[in-house]
Formats: structure tokens, C-alpha cells, sequence
């Protein structure tokens, strides 16, 4: 065995002329089609065109061109098969040992804000998925190249031993089918929003893998962080390091819900999350107010927690930020002050995500949660408080300060793992109360915590109350508004025990479970 005969048809040419004159070196004759056969030839690289194999000229605007049996039959007959061997000398066809494709760019074509249906289309490759497949397929005798990666390994093992080792090729027939099964993922997925199927009877998602990482939730566990093409860009996966060693899963995981609160926010504000559920919450006139809150509003709980803040970090909020040790600090920018002052801590990690104060959830994009032997897929919880649909259902009416406080705490809340309860106070969360098995559970966790700056608070909920025993321990607390879905059939209950304690309380319609 050995690699006579190279096809190379490939879109992006990154390392191609390189790459090729080592094959042509070694005595591989290649077959070449359209803009890559210019390419080579004007780089003085020998070139078959590929109508000279084919006997048919490219036509159709070069979609066909490589869909002929001159070209599937040196692919994929069997070089051990007597029948198939006897065939193709019948026939005058000459097999083919390597092929280098890669595909039309269909991904950064609808990633294109202006692109049309009709360009989307035209950028479908049909001839070098279906090479690909080919090649691969047969990758006992033949090798595929879909990756400029793997240019160097192929080369010099042919250079070496005029053939790649059997494991390599089946390597690289394994990366073949993973490029072409997330190639037809996005097609489909395309395809399927444009015609309104938005869960079909098959639902593919692809990734491409950001960095591995050293473990996962615990030491013992293997993992890895992927991306989605075409996702949002203000979001974990699209960070720029400035600083700091590696990020773990848990730093993900965790830096991902802390995005998730602070773009609820337009007006300056600082989220602090530990295992993922906030441990404070700030808004303020400036960034550096938006921090005092968060931290003021559990200055225990914060400390190795990771901060996300929604606006450019400056000199000040740096030094206060210094002062404690945190994970993570993810914002939009830091000044070069700011950089000087938290660069000095060697392990803290700096994450800059320009566009994090723009929609990072696509519409017609989901939560993918796997479980054993499936998956749930739902869409992104993106509903906002509407005032048209919430109403006052006590005899008093919040304040505006109340109002103002209930909209806040009511961004939060949904971010918090059911049962969720949270206290907020001066543009502050002052208590929260998370993932208890029962609701009552939750609000004396959170009024534990608020201690005396529970009382004149607001309270919001991610779901009914069952029972009123929610609202009396909230008013022996003395929290004067209550942010609540409804929808119980024992609202009237709770309804009774705010009027008796003076607490108003605003239903929503809207639950925001979070498991």
C-alpha cells in the first residue's frame, strides 16, 4: 500500500500550498478541482483537473463536478477485492488513496446578519461531504483529510513510509463523521427554524470544543467545555482571558448563572454567585455602588465566589474588589488601572466580554439538559415582569419605592434554584433563600440571613404559595411586599393572612422554576 494519488478540493486553503508541495515531493500525483487547481498550479504544484478523470467537464456552476463514478469508485473500492480490483481495470478507473476536503462555509454564511435564504442555499456542500463520506468509509485503504490540522501527520508519514499507519487513518475517518454530522446539524437546524419546526421529531444540536478542562464537578470526572456555533458572543464561551489561571467546570458553570442575572440589569449592576445561585445582587448609580451592594449583601457568602458586573471596572471598584479573594471578575472592559490593581493577584481570573450588556440567547435557541438516555430541551427562560399582566391583589397597593424593590428582586429570583425565595432592599438582595423542599423552608433561610435588614424588605417567590404560612413568617419578619406568581387554589389564604398583616402583594402569572 501506498498513497499514489491525491484529490484536494478544499474552501479555505489555510497551509493547502505547503501541505501540497510536500504530497507532489514524495510523488503523489493530485487530482484537483475549480479555485484550489488554480491555486496549485499558480504556486507551481503539478495538477490533474478534474474533468481529465472524470472525462465530463464541471458544470452547473460547479455543482457537479466530483459526483461521477470515475471519482466514487477510486474511493471506495475494496483494494483487497479480487471482483472490485477486475472492475475497475474494465473500466479504465484508477483508484484514489487520499482525500484533503473541506467544506463549503454554510456556518459563517448564516452567521452573516444580512444573508439570504438563497445564499444560505448556495453554500450547502453536496460533492465534499459526499467525498468525504466516501473516503472514509474505506479508510482501510484510503486516508481523508477534512482538518488543517492534520496536514503535518499525514505528510510526514507519507514522506516516512509512502502511506499513513491504519490508526491514523481511522482517526481521522472518526473526525471526518463528527465534521460532517455537525455540518448537517446546522443545516438542519437552519432549514427547520425557517420553516417554523422549532422541535422537530428529531432534535440534533452540535458543539465545537472550546479547551479541555483538568476535571469536572469533582476531581474523579472527565470534561471538556464546548461551544455553540452561532451562539450569543456575550457569554462564557466567547470571554476573552486577560488573566489568571485556567477555568475549571465549576468557574464555567458558575460564570455562566452570574451572566445570566446581570443582563436582566440596564442600570449598573454586580452579581455575586456562589455554586451557582446568587449570594448578592447590587444596582447603583455607579459600578462601583452596584459592588458595595452585592457585597454588602453577604459579605461571608462572596468571598471565593465569582462577580460578573455589567459595566467597565474601574480603578476604585478594583481596590474593593482586591480587598477579598473571588474566582472570577467577568465585565465588559477594565481599565488599565484596574488591570494594574487586580493582575497583582496571580490566581484571580479576569474575563472581558465586550458585548455582554447585548441579547446573548438567540431567539429559537434552547437549554439542552441531558439525563440518562435522553435529553430535555426546552427554550431559555428569557419572560420579563410585564406590568399589564401583573396586579395587585391586596387591599393595599404598593409603594413606589415597593414597586421599584419588587421589580428588582423579581429579576433575581427567577435565577434562583427552586424554592426560591429572596428578600431585596435598597437596590440590594438582602436575603435568599434556595433550593429547599419546601417554600416556607426557603423563606426562613432567606430571612435568617437578612437578619434585621429584613424588616421594611420585599420578598419574591419563583412559584405560588401553597399555603399562607410563607406570608406570616414573612410578616413577623417585617417585610411590608410580596412578588408572587398565583395560581394556587389556596390563593385566597395567603391573600387574607396580607391583608390582616398590611403586607401588599402583586401577582405576576408567571412561575420561574429553576432546577
Amino acid at each position: 500500500m501506498s498513497v499514489k494519488k491525491a484529490l484536494i478540493s478544499v474552501s479555505d486553503k489555510t497551509g493547502l500550498i505547503p501541505f501540497a508541495r510536500r504530497l507532489a515531493a514524495a510523488g503523489v500525483e493530485i487530482i484537483s478541482t475549480g479555485g484550489t487547481a488554480s491555486l496549485l498550479k499558480e504556486a507551481g504544484v503539478p495538477v490533474i483537473g478534474i474533468s481529465e478523470v472524470t472525462g465530463f467537464p464541471e458544470i452547473l456552476d460547479g455543482r457537479v463536478k466530483t459526483l461521477h463514478p470515475n471519482i466514487h469508485s477510486g474511493l471506495l473500492a475494496v483494494r483487497d477485492n479480487e471482483a472490485h480490483q477486475k472492475q475497475l481495470k474494465e473500466l479504465k478507473i484508477e483508484t484514489i488513496d487520499l482525500v484533503v476536503v473541506n467544506l463549503y462555509p454554510f456556518k459563517e454564511t448564516i452567521a452573516k446578519p444580512d444573508v439570504t435564504f438563497e445564499e444560505a442555499i448556495e453554500n450547502i456542500d453536496i460533492g465534499g461531504p459526499t467525498m468525504l463520506r466516501s473516503a472514509a468509509k474505506n479508510h482501510a485503504f484510503v486516508s481523508v483529510v477534512v482538518d488543517a490540522a492534520d496536514y503535518e501527520t499525514v505528510a510526514s508519514e507519507i514522506e516516512a513510509n509512502q502511506d499513513t499507519t491504519l490508526e491514523t487513518r481511522r482517526k481521522l475517518a472518526a473526525k471526518v463523521f463528527r465534521h460532517t454530522a455537525a455540518y448537517d446539524a446546522l443545516i438542519s437546524r437552519y432549514l427547520s427554524e425557517q420553516v417554523g419546526e422549532l422541535l422537530p421529531e428529531s432534535f440534533t444540536v452540535t458543539y465545537e470544543k472550546a479547551q479541555d478542562l483538568r476535571y469536572g464537578e469533582n476531581p474523579h470526572q472527565r470534561a471538556a467545555f464546548y461551544r455553540e456555533p452561532l451562539a450569543g458572543t456575550a457569554s462564557i464561551a466567547y470571554a476573552e482571558q486577560l488573566h489568571g489561571k485556567e477555568l475549571s467546570y465549576n468557574n464555567i458553570n458558575d460564570a455562566d448563572a452570574a451572566l445570566a442575572i446581570v443582563r436582566e440589569f440596564t442600570e449598573p449592576a454586580v452579581v455575586a454567585i456562589k455554586h451557582s445561585n446568587p449570594c448578592g445582587v447590587g444596582i447603583g448609580a455607579t459600578i462601583r455602588e452596584a459592588y458595595q451592594k452585592a457585597y454588602e449583601a453577604d459579605a461571608v457568602s462572596i468571598f471565593g465566589g465569582i462577580v460578573a458586573a455589567n459595566r467597565t471596572i474601574d480603578r476604585d471598584t478594583a481596590l474593593a474588589m482586591k480587598e477579598i479573594f473571588l474566582e472570577i471578575i467577568l465585565a465588559p472592559d477594565f481599565t488599565e488601572e484596574a488591570l494594574a490593581v487586580l493582575t497583582e493577584k496571580k490566581n484571580l481570573r479576569l474575563l472581558r466580554i465586550p458585548t455582554l450588556n447585548e441579547a446573548s440567547v438567540k431567539a429559537n435557541h434552547f437549554r439542552v439538559a441531558p439525563v440518562a438516555g435522553g435529553a430535555l430541551v426546552q427554550d431559555y427562560d428569557l419572560k420579563q415582569l410585564d406590568d399589564a399582566e401583573a396586579r395587585v391583589v391586596t387591599d393595599r397597593k404598593p409603594t413606589a419605592e415597593e414597586m421599584e424593590q419588587l421589580k428588582f428582586a423579581w429579576k433575581v429570583v427567577k435565577h434562583v434554584k427552586s424554592n426560591a425565595i429572596l428578600l431585596a432592599k435598597d437596590n440590594m438582595t438582602v436575603g435568599v433563600g434556595a433550593g429547599q423542599m419546601n417554600r416556607v423552608g426557603s423563606a426562613k433561610i432567606a430571612i435568617e440571613q437578612a437578619k434585621d435588614l429584613a424588616k421594611g424588605s420585599v420578598l419574591a417567590s419563583d412559584a405560588f404559595f401553597p399555603m399562607s404560612d410563607t406570608v406570616e413568617a414573612a410578616a413577623a419578619a417585617g417585610i411590608t411586599a410580596i412578588i408572587q406568581p398565583g395560581g394556587s387554589v389556596r390563593d385566597q389564604e395567603s391573600i387574607d393572612a396580607c391583608n390582616r398583616f398590611g403586607i401588599a402583594m402583586i401577582f405576576t402569572g408567571t412561575r420561574h422554576f429553576k432546577h
